[in-house]
């Protein structure tokens, strides 16, 4: 894949060298016949001055399934969109560890679902791809660095070479060998898309190829807390795990290999072609060039994915006592290591018909559609095939005032492998004016299949009996959102969860869970250059309940910030994040799980950063310094007061991070 990366890289470059190289040469060429033509001296030169508006560009972006043109985001103000794990996630102490939502999601998706998503935040996903509108080629490259000799890359690029042809590509690229042993991650993530649309504006096309490699390691924890206040473990490489064959652990950031841990691996095609039927138009833009539209009333449109998904943990020197206590699982010595893994593979077919009752509004329609699933799992019995026939619609209108938008949509699972499934969806969101923006309303009811992982054919179920009840999950809530203030209320219900008990052990929630949430997000302008961002949300629910969540998470950030000199864009100032004290979920590192415990509290200080972000015309640069929190003078200076993540995972003490990104327009 690098030597891929690479050429592509090469190639934009190369490609950027020689439009830059073109336009010089016309400049020069235009500034030789400028000679003499200045006033009455004929022996000077014409300078003409720069305009930076030659550098500006137009971008939007569209995802997958939605109508909503979006803005490409440039902003500086906000580490969430240059780090991997946003910040109202937990993560096990390492950039690419396990990591699960602070506030509250729940897997309200039916269907087939292996049930491995603890690495889900480091991963490209099919619904998240977007699809880009430009009027010149972009590109962007990122490098970030920091303390442990961790690495993040990404690099981005798009073109619409012409209207109606559009493509591009994201890679990204997390390497990470961590502060305790047995810790390393390294993470690639690919994305080609590409779109078409035909000159008539009839038939439209859109590919995307997508591809993820996780590689953990797992050290299951440090062998005891107290640990971490020892003066002769202040390198906390020396400081004991419970897995990974600690003594001959070296950190090494070129090295990749995972020999105690978790390797996923997927891989998804996607092709959908539509063709429309109705009403022609054209506008003559000159004597030799037509703007060609049309107003569709008919849509047929097919659907084809094909993806495949590897699951492996692997421990190359096992510990058969930890195995035995956490797994009661005897591992044979002197074997070459031991493993378990599943492969699966699935194929779907998806044809929808499309109405649009409003001949110019392209925003309205009604859908419906079948899709037919094929699934093939190698097992730890062997393989086996399955398949889902499902059918679905969809009602969607946005207003041609813009001012309403609705969406319902329901797909229900007629046979197969997760037959009875059902999803049903509905918003209504109103534009209200521009001092009182949006307002929004949704319910979403969902029945589906526990996640195969429950099954007692996976190859990760020791000694369960399967559970078949279907989980079943209501959400519903509300949005406000203007330039005041962003404020959210959200209420989950949820009924037969299928979750673990402990490291192996499986069960299903014999009661109702009801979960509230209310969360509000408000930016304070103090100064003319000072100003105070807060996020804040309550959760709460009842505490025998196998969902834990802190009753409250809020992030701050005081930051001193405007444009100065012209293009200098600057944003420096503190941050903090906090969490409420609660019972944090405990984490099995074979089957790749978080599970609820009731025996440790986590009772975490703030998590304090001082940053500095700048940005010079298509140049942004970042510094950071974080986990000032963790400084401890009681064995000398040093930052080892650090704060955990579940038990027995400590997070890191102090890191300096850097990074630049650059964009590039052709």
């Amino acid at each position: 894949m690098k030597p891929i990366v690479t050429l592509i890289i090469f190639v934009f470059c190369c490609q950027a060298a020689h439009a830059q190289e073109t336009e010089i040469l016309n400049k020069i060429g235009n500034r030789v016949r400028n000679i003499g033509n200045s006033g009455n001296r004929s022996d000077t030169i014409s300078f003409e001055h720069r305009d930076d508006k030659k550098d500006s560009i137009g971008i939007y972006y569209k995802y997958l399934d939605s109508i909503r043109s979006i803005p490409f985001d440039s902003s500086i103000n906000d580490f969430d969109k240059y780090f991997s794990v946003p910040s109202y996630y937990q993560y096990l102490g390492n950039n690419g560890a396990a990591a699960y939502p602070i506030i509250y999601q729940p897997n309200a998706k039916p269907g087939w679902d292996a049930g491995f998503h603890a690495y889900d935040v480091y991963r490209f996903k099919l619904e998240e791809s977007k699809f880009y509108k430009t009027n010149r080629p972009f590109s962007q490259l990122c490098y970030q660095l920091a303390s442990g000799k961790e690495q993040m890359i990404k690099a981005f690029h798009t073109q619409n070479p012409r209207p109606n042809i559009g493509f591009g590509f994201d890679y990204r690229l997390i390497s990470a060998p961590g502060f305790f042993v047995t810790q390393n991650t390294n993470h690639k993530s690919y994305r080609l898309f590409g779109n078409y649309q035909g000159k008539r504006k009839r038939y439209a096309a859109y590919l995307i190829l997508l591809g993820n490699t996780i590689k953990a390691s797992e050290n299951g924890g440090i062998v005891a807390d107290s640990l971490l206040k020892d003066p002769n473990l202040k390198k906390r490489f020396s400081v004991p795990v419970n897995l990974g064959n600690a003594s001959l652990y070296q950190p090494n950031p070129f090295q990749s290999s995972v020999s105690t841990g978790n390797i996923y691996k997927d891989f998804t095609v996607f092709v959908r072609q539509s063709y429309d039927i109705g009403k022609k138009d054209s506008i003559a833009i000159n004597d030799s060039t037509t703007e060609y539209l049309f107003y569709p009333k008919l849509r047929a449109q097919h659907s084809f994915t094909y993806s495949t998904y590897n699951y492996l943990y692997k421990d190359d020197k096992a510990d058969t006592a930890v195995y035995k206590n956490w797994y009661d699982t005897i591992v044979k010595i002197g074997t070459d290591s031991f493993f378990v893994k599943e492969k699966w593979s699935v194929m779907s077919n998806d044809l929808s018909l499309f109405q649009f009752p409003d001949t110019k509004n392209s925003g309205q329609f009604i859908s419906a559609g079948v899709k037919f699933e094929n699934i093939k799992a190698q097992l730890k019995n062997g393989t086996r095939h399955f398949y889902n026939f499902i059918i679905h619609g969809e009602y969607r209108n946005k207003t041609r005032n813009k001012l309403w938008d609705v969406l319902a949509k329901g797909e229900f699972y007629v046979n197969g492998l997760n037959g009875g499934d059902y999803s049903i969806y509905a918003t209504i969101a109103r534009h209200l004016n521009n001092k009182l923006g949006d307002i929004g309303l949704f319910f979403k009811n969902v029945n589906r299949s526990p996640s195969f992982i429950f099954n007692n054919a996976s190859s990760f179920n020791f000694k369960n009996a399967g559970i078949s009840k279907k989980e079943n999950i209501i959400s519903f809530g509300a949005e406000i959102n203007n330039r005041f203030i962003k404020l959210s209320f959200k209420n989950h219900i949820i009924s037969n969860l299928a979750y673990f008990t402990d490291y192996y052990h499986t069960a299903t929630s014999s009661r109702l869970i009801n979960l509230l949430q209310l969360s509000a997000s408000k930016k304070i302008k103090i100064t003319r250059y000072w100003n105070l961002y807060t996020d804040i949300t309550f959760q709460q629910t009842d505490g025998s309940a196998p969902i834990k969540v802190p009753l409250l998470f809020t992030r701050n950030r005081l930051a001193y910030e405007g444009i100065f000199f012209k293009n200098l864009n600057l944003c420096t100032g503190i941050e903090a994040r906090y969490i409420t004290p609660y019972e944090a979920y405990n984490y099995s590192p074979l089957m790749g799980q978080f599970m609820p415990q009731d025996t440790f509290k986590l009772k975490n200080l703030p998590d304090i950063s001082v940053f500095l972000d700048f940005r010079i015309k298509s140049f942004t640069a970042y510094i950071r310094a974080e986990n000032l929190n963790t400084v401890n003078f009681s064995n000398g200076f040093g930052f080892t007061n650090n704060n955990f993540a579940a038990p027995h995972y400590p997070t890191q003490g102090f890191i300096f991070r850097f990074g630049i990104q650059w964009a590039f327009v052709n």
